[in-house]
């Protein structure tokens, strides 16, 4: 069998591809190495207008939005001396109950039926797999890793391997994706490499449990900026109730994140003293990066995610935002084996290739870029782009 498409990693990216595919009448078979509804660890804590407006289009926005924090639990974002210290001053963002009828805030005047949400990945990571599964036209081989690939004109080979048995595994698609993350093997595999800062920041991450914590703040918050004197940090209220991410930022003169005592980092930015009691459940230390890959695509094998690119901060936000957009448009152009004009299939297949900016590159320069790419007058292969651009979204529509 021939599957139209092979996702691998079954994290939010490649679970919504396929969700999305599968709306398309486009059918799927996903490999992921966990376990089937093995829960993620807590690396997300927000999502987006857009990709709520994507869940919305799927039919699985009023789970997603049910889940995370309690519905009357403050979504704001505080800025503090320290969690339970003296607050400088607060962003208030509606909670989950008044989302779709408050007004008046900073955070309630977009023109989207959808706000964002604040919720973590180990609630709506589940509720995505969840649909997947139950979706038909959606294959999902979990504790399978995928291992190579090998191209041909009209198809691509897998091979994977079943981690239970270690039994190799092979399979044949019209077009393989990879949603495999920062350490992508297909990006690798396609010779795509990370371009931009490899380090701009260093966190020391705590995940723990700590039900008197709560008690102890004055106001609670979805989202805590903390500057004590000692160091900076950012606390993140996961359940509303009893557990919490603390982000500790490392200092110029801290080597890695075992040159800090994390326990003292912890009670430091909390403002608590040695009688104060939690549990810690994880480790979540992470490395800012501002990454992007070379190339999205080597023919039939695209990258999509975290595997084309690793952003943190106001940029990643947009960057991120534009890459899902046009790797979208490109896996359906793909996908839906669209009978377009070739020129038209050609200014898509480049289109993310033109917009790959330099990790410096401005918000108002890209921009005006991408309005020069959609409006002309950018030429190649003996094209002007604004026409061609409009005729391939015709053809997607």
């Amino acid at each position: 069998m021939t599957y139209p498409v092979a996702i691998i990693g079954a994290g939010p990216v490649g679970l919504t591809l396929a969700l999305d595919l599968a709306s398309r009448g486009i059918g799927t078979i996903l490999l992921e190495q966990r376990r089937a509804y093995e829960v993620p660890s807590v690396k997300c804590n927000h999502i987006s207008s857009r990709t709520m407006e994507i869940f919305r289009r799927l039919g699985i926005v009023v789970p997603i939005r049910n889940a995370g924090l309690p519905g009357d639990y403050p979504n704001d974002v505080v800025v503090r001396t320290r969690a339970t210290g003296f607050e400088l001053t607060r962003i208030p963002i509606p909670c989950r109950e008044q989302r779709y009828t408050a007004t008046g805030g900073p955070d309630t005047d977009w023109p989207t039926p959808e706000p964002a949400h604040r919720i973590n990945q180990i609630y709506f990571e589940p509720l995505l797999f969840q649909r997947a599964a139950e979706t038909d036209g959606i294959e999902i081989l979990n504790r399978t890793r995928y291992e190579s690939c090998t191209q041909h004109d009209d198809r691509v080979v897998v091979t994977a391997r079943d981690l239970e048995t270690q039994r190799e595994i092979t399979l044949e698609c019209e077009y393989l994706i990879g949603c495999d993350g920062g350490r992508s093997e297909v990006r690798r595999q396609i010779g795509a490499k990370l371009q931009g800062d490899d380090v701009i920041q260093r966190v020391q991450s705590t995940y723990f449990r700590a039900p008197d914590l709560i008690h102890r703040i004055p106001k609670p918050a979805w989202m805590s900026y903390l500057y004590a004197p000692e160091r900076a940090g950012n606390l993140v209220a996961i359940d509303g109730q009893e557990r919490w991410l603390l982000h500790n930022y490392l200092l110029p003169h801290e080597p890695d994140f075992e040159s800090v005592d994390r326990d003292q980092a912890i009670r430091c930015l909390l403002g608590v003293d040695a009688s104060f009691e939690y549990e810690l459940l994880a480790r979540e230390d992470w490395v800012g990066r501002r990454l992007i890959a070379s190339t999205f695509r080597d023919r039939r094998v695209f990258i999509c995610g975290d595997a084309a690119h690793l952003w943190v901060g106001d940029e990643g936000t947009q960057a991120g935002g534009a890459l899902e957009i046009l790797n979208g448009q490109e896996f359906r152009v793909a996908g839906m084996k669209l009978e377009a004009a070739s020129s038209a299939k050609t200014v898509v297949r480049r289109f993310h290739e033109f917009v790959v900016f330099p990790a410096n590159t401005s918000h108002i320069e890209k921009t005006h870029a991408a309005h020069v790419f959609v409006n002309g007058p950018v030429v190649f292969d003996g094209h002007e782009s604004g026409p061609l651009v409009a005729k391939a979204v015709e053809l997607i529509a």
